[in-house]
């Protein structure tokens, strides 16, 4: 008996569209989306829901690259798609579950860099298309480039305040604490006039409860709770930025065609129609007529 073609669906058509065109991008997504599922079933087999949250956390963000290009009718570059994905799962998952931030040198400063960079870019986008396609205004490279540059700023503060209330609610420590050998406060100021008294050279802290019981001792120093992490978070977020600023400044100001910023640019409206799609696509209007 001879086997019945397979009808060609519209919804086999934005399958195959994603697939031609998306290929490497939706690869990386299947990998870690795959890689986190796993890992949040040992979390919860493990009894650290927690961590299975924060699991749970990526799945949900890695929906957004889909939900921003319907949304916006933009598509993300490949290489803009594959790095958020990336900057997701280590972030999340290795820097956070995996202790990467404790483990690696430099882990967390290397992330809030490129997110700096990458939230740049997506301002930078945003901006740079609506100037094109608005006949209402027209934004100068410097204005454009600023507004860019303040996004980044803007996500940058909002995740840490993110941060701080996962320690505040939760318990946690996103905003790490650090040891170090002196501090500087009015607290100390008996005379309540706002002078600020250094404490140089301190070797060690020790923590008591009402009672009077020791609960840690801190060798080395005092503990600051998350103030430098959060500072020095800020800082190279803004390092990021500025990288991008001044690399979207110099292609708006110079028309040039660059390949290396177009990785990071969005375009406007969905991916175009490969040539094979096309082909299927007319076979399936003939057939329907």
């Amino acid at each position: 008996m001879k086997e019945k073609k397979k009808k060609y669906k519209w919804k086999d058509i934005i399958a195959d569209t994603y697939k031609e065109t998306k290929r490497s991008s939706l690869l990386v997504y299947l990998i870690l989306r795959a890689l986190v599922i796993f890992c949040m079933i040992m979390q919860i087999l493990h009894g650290d829901i927690g961590n299975a949250f924060l699991c749970l956390l990526s799945l949900a963000l890695f929906i957004l690259p889909s939900i921003i290009q319907h949304t916006l009718d933009i598509t993300l570059p490949n290489t803009l798609e594959i790095i958020i994905y990336l900057f997701i799962f280590s972030a999340e998952i290795l820097g956070e579950i995996n202790n990467f931030y404790m483990v690696i040198p430099y882990w967390d400063t290397v992330l809030h860099t490129l997110n700096g960079f990458l939230c740049a870019a997506v301002g930078f986008s945003l901006i740079n298309l609506l100037n094109k396609t608005s006949d209402s205004f027209n934004l100068s490279p410097m204005y454009l480039c600023l507004v860019a540059f303040c996004f980044s700023m803007t996500i940058g503060v909002l995740w840490e305040f993110f941060e701080y209330s996962a320690d505040q609610i939760l318990l946690t420590d996103m905003q790490k604490d650090r040891i170090i050998p002196q501090i500087s406060t009015v607290e100390l100021d008996k005379t309540r006039s706002n002078n600020a008294i250094v404490v140089k050279d301190i070797d060690k802290t020790v923590m008591y409860d009402k009672d009077g019981k020791s609960l840690a001792v801190i060798e080395g120093g005092y503990l600051d709770i998350g103030i430098t992490d959060t500072m020095k978070d800020l800082f190279v977020n803004f390092i990021g930025a500025a990288v991008f600023s001044v690399i979207g400044f110099i292609y708006l100001k110079t028309n040039r065609n660059d390949k290396f910023i177009s990785n990071f640019v969005p375009t406007k409206g969905k991916r175009p129609i490969p040539d094979k799609v096309v082909k299927k696509l007319n076979e399936l209007k003939e057939e329907e007529k």
